[in-house]
């Protein structure tokens, strides 16, 4: 029994020893597991973390590149130089801005027209979100009314021209000697059948004192069976050969009478202005 209380005690106590010291280990040992573990993540946390400042430095680095590219900026109406200077704050101000683009604005940077478009100076930050997106929305209306001005502009050039006057009247001639001489200088005229209103008038007056139906009945052509008829006394072979179209057939017609006789006296005269006798 001694032996076996002995025996127990150590036992005993042992297993107690062993109890406490697992207990004891555990808490022990729960320290540096926990230590170990916090220890090993630490190397992790910190590769995410050089990894994400990398990725920060690299968009950061893009930013700049993407920041330091010119700006370009579509005109929209009501805009000046100043105002689009001080949206972009241009180093150096709208002079800065109008050196950099005279060509785009010309001679007077008071007069921006909308739709052209300015380059920015790389230095100049990049107007705000809002200001971005204002400016994309007035840019289809800047193209609309650029679009408009051009199609006014080519309508102006290419509008048609005035229209052509009336065509004159056609001309009305007295029923008298005035009228039918002036009547048969149209035609004359026409035809290039020289004459002239005096040469006319002084051998009508001649031939026949003006009157339309005279006609000869005892000279050598009466006697021949060809009278002279009318105004300027032609026998009807002679107005047949030197009838001028798009007058009356009838030897008697005033206007027919006197351009028959006024062509057959420039064929054989030069002009009915020379002769001043028979003919």
């Amino acid at each position: 029994m001694p032996a076996q209380g002995k025996h127990r005690r150590p036992k005993s106590v042992s297993l107690g020893r062993g109890i406490a010291a697992v207990t004891a280990g555990g808490a022990v040992l729960a320290l540096p597991v926990l230590g170990a573990t916090t220890a090993s993540a630490a190397p992790a946390h910190s590769v995410a973390a050089e990894k994400a400042v990398a990725r920060v430095s690299v968009t950061a680095q893009v930013n700049s590149v993407t920041k330091a590219a010119p700006a370009k900026h579509s005109v929209v109406s009501g805009e000046t130089l100043s105002k689009i200077a001080r949206e972009y704050s241009v180093s150096g101000g709208w002079k800065k801005l109008y050196e950099g683009n005279r060509k785009a604005v010309g001679e007077n940077p008071n007069l921006i027209h909308p739709g052209i478009t300015l380059t920015i100076d790389a230095k100049a930050a990049a107007p705000s979100d809002a200001k971005a997106g204002k400016a994309a929305k007035a840019a289809p209306a800047a193209e609309r009314t650029a679009t408009a001005e051009r199609a006014d502009r080519s309508e102006r050039t290419t509008a048609a021209p005035a229209a052509a006057p009336a065509a004159a009247a056609p001309a009305t001639y007295t029923n008298d000697l005035d009228g039918w001489i002036k009547e048969s200088l149209a035609v004359m005229a026409q035809h290039g059948i020289p004459g002239s209103y005096e040469g006319i008038h002084r051998n009508i007056i001649r031939e026949s004192s003006g009157n339309p139906n005279a006609i000869n009945n005892w000279d050598s052509n009466a006697v021949k069976g060809t009278p002279s008829k009318g105004l300027l006394q032609v026998i009807d072979p002679t107005f047949q050969a030197y009838h001028v179209p798009g007058t009356s057939t009838d030897s008697y017609d005033p206007v027919a009478n006197i351009t028959a006789a006024c062509n057959y006296a420039a064929d054989r005269y030069g002009s009915i202005d020379n002769v001043f006798g028979a003919y």
